[in-house]
C-alpha cells in the first residue's frame, strides 16, 4: 500500500507523537440506545440512504484520507461532517482524539462505503492517552457546530457523550485490525460513531467546528476545518 503522510499529534503530558497511517476504519451505526440508532437511520433514510445490513458496521477507508489540514476539498455541495471520537494506535500505545467522518451524502444513497471513502477525514492535532481516560470515558462530551457561507454565527449541530456510543472497548475488540481486546494494529485510525443532529437534519456547511471535553480531568480537544466545493463536471 502507498505510504500515507505522517500525522503529528500533541499528546497531553507526553508531547509530540507521530503516526504513520496504515489502516483507516469508520465504525458506523454504533449508538448504544436502539431508539437513538433508529433515529439516526431514519435521518439518513430521509435523504435516501439505505438501512444498514447490521449494526455496528466497520467500513474500511484509505489511510491517507485522514488529514489534519484546515481545508478539505470535495466534489459537489452535498457533503457534511460528523463529530466522532477517534482512536489510533502507534504500536506503542493507544490514544483518543477527535475526528470527523466527512461523508458525501449524494453518493451515500448509492453506496455508504463509497460515500465514506471519497471524502477526507479531518482529525485534530491534539490527543490523550487512552489509558488516562479509560475509567471515565462515558463522561466525555463531544459537540459540533456548523457555519454556512457568509454567516458569522455558529449553529449547534451535534452533541452527546461517549455513553451514547457502544463501549469503545467493544468497538476496539470487534475492529478488523484488532490486536487482543484493547489494541489495534500499528498505524490504525478508527472513528467510532456519531450523534443525532440537534435540529434541522443532516446538511452541508462551509465551516465545521468540533470539541471533546473531559469533565473529570477538565481538558478539551478542539479542531475546525473548512470545506471547499469543487464543481461536478460531466
Amino acid at each position: 500500500m502507498p505510504d500515507a503522510e505522517a500525522l503529528q499529534f500533541e499528546v497531553a503530558g507526553e508531547g509530540a507523537v507521530a503516526l504513520a497511517p496504515r489502516h483507516g476504519i469508520v465504525a458506523g451505526w454504533t449508538g448504544r440506545n436502539p431508539a437513538a440508532i433508529e433515529h439516526h437511520i431514519a435521518e439518513l433514510e430521509a435523504i435516501g440512504v439505505p438501512r444498514p445490513s447490521r449494526v455496528p458496521l466497520y467500513y474500511r477507508v484509505a489511510a491517507q484520507q485522514f488529514t489534519q489540514a484546515a481545508v478539505i476539498q470535495v466534489v459537489g455541495a452535498e457533503t457534511s461532517g460528523e463529530v466522532e471520537p477517534l482512536v489510533f494506535d502507534t504500536g506503542t500505545a493507544l490514544y483518543l482524539g477527535l475526528g470527523s467522518d466527512h461523508t458525501d451524502r449524494a453518493l451515500e444513497t448509492h453506496s455508504v462505503a463509497l460515500s465514506k471513502q471519497i471524502c477526507a477525514k479531518p482529525v485534530g492535532r491534539h490527543a490523550w492517552r487512552f489509558d488516562e481516560v479509560a475509567d471515565h470515558l462515558e463522561a466525555v462530551r463531544l459537540t459540533a457546530h456548523i457555519r454556512a457561507a457568509g454567516d458569522g454565527d455558529w449553529t449547534l449541530y451535534q452533541e452527546g457523550t461517549i455513553a451514547m456510543i457502544r463501549p469503545l472497548a467493544e468497538l476496539l475488540a470487534g475492529a478488523p485490525t484488532a490486536v487482543g481486546a484493547t489494541r489495534l494494529a500499528p498505524g490504525t485510525l478508527m472513528v467510532c460513531g456519531t450523534f443525532p443532529v440537534a435540529s434541522g437534519g443532516v446538511r452541508p456547511a462551509v465551516d465545521f467546528r468540533m470539541e471533546m471535553h473531559d469533565p473529570v480531568l477538565n481538558r478539551t480537544l478542539m479542531h475546525a476545518y473548512t470545506t471547499e466545493v469543487l464543481p461536478v463536471v460531466s
